[in-house]
C-alpha cells in the first residue's frame, strides 16, 4: 500500500471519528439488497431531516469508532455497513430508518449511538416511536397554552366575582393532594 493511500485512509478515519463525536445519533444499517430507487428514496428522506447516510468500509468504521470512544460498535461492522449521522436531531435517523425498514425488509438496522450512548436494535426501535423534535415542541407549546389559558380563566372568574361585589372563594391547596 502506498504512503498516499495510507494517508487518505488515515484522513477518512479522522473524518468519520469526528462524525461519531459530533453526532447526536449515528445508526448503523445494512442496506444490501435495496434497489437504486429505494436507496435514492431513503437518502432523500434522510436528507430532508438533515441526516447524512454514508457507506463506509468496515476497517475505517472500526478504527473511527475506537478513536471516538465507541469501540462497542465494532461488532456491528460485519458485512456491508452504512451509517446515518445526524448532528441536530437524535431521533430522526432512528425514526426514518425504522419506518423505511418496516416497508423494505432488505434494510436491516444493526444498532448505533444515540446521545452518546450505545443503542441496540431494541433501543433504536424505542427512539423511532418518539415524535419528532417539532412534534415534541408542539406538544410542549400546547401544554403551556393550556396552562396559561386555565390561569387566565381563573383570573377572569375572580375579577368577575369582585365586580359583582362577591368575595371570591379561595381554596387552600396542600402539597399532599
Amino acid at each position: 500500500m502506498s504512503e498516499k493511500t495510507i494517508a487518505v485512509k488515515a484522513q477518512k478515519v479522522e473524518e468519520v471519528a469526528e462524525q461519531f463525536k459530533n453526532a447526536a445519533s449515528a445508526v448503523v444499517v445494512d442496506a444490501r439488497g435495496l434497489t437504486v430507487a429505494q436507496s435514492t428514496e431513503l437518502r432523500h428522506q434522510l436528507r430532508e431531516e438533515g441526516v447524512l447516510l454514508e457507506v463506509i468500509k468496515n476497517k475505517i468504521l472500526t478504527r473511527a469508532a475506537e478513536k471516538a470512544g465507541f469501540a462497542e460498535l465494532n461488532d456491528l461492522f460485519a458485512g456491508p455497513s452504512a451509517v446515518a449521522f445526524s448532528e441536530e436531531d437524535a431521533i430522526a435517523p432512528s425514526r426514518i430508518l425504522k419506518k423505511f425498514a418496516d416497508a423494505n425488509e432488505k434494510l436491516e438496522i444493526k444498532g448505533g449511538v444515540v446521545d452518546g450512548n450505545i443503542a441496540n436494535i431494541a433501543d433504536i426501535n424505542k427512539y423511532a416511536s418518539l415524535p419528532s423534535r417539532e412534534g415534541l415542541l408542539g406538544q410542549l407549546m400546547a401544554e403551556f397554552q393550556f396552562s396559561i389559558r386555565s390561569f387566565a380563566y381563573a383570573v377572569k372568574a375572580v375579577q368577575e366575582k369582585l365586580e359583582e361585589g362577591e368575595e371570591p372563594a379561595v381554596e387552600a391547596v396542600s402539597d399532599a393532594e
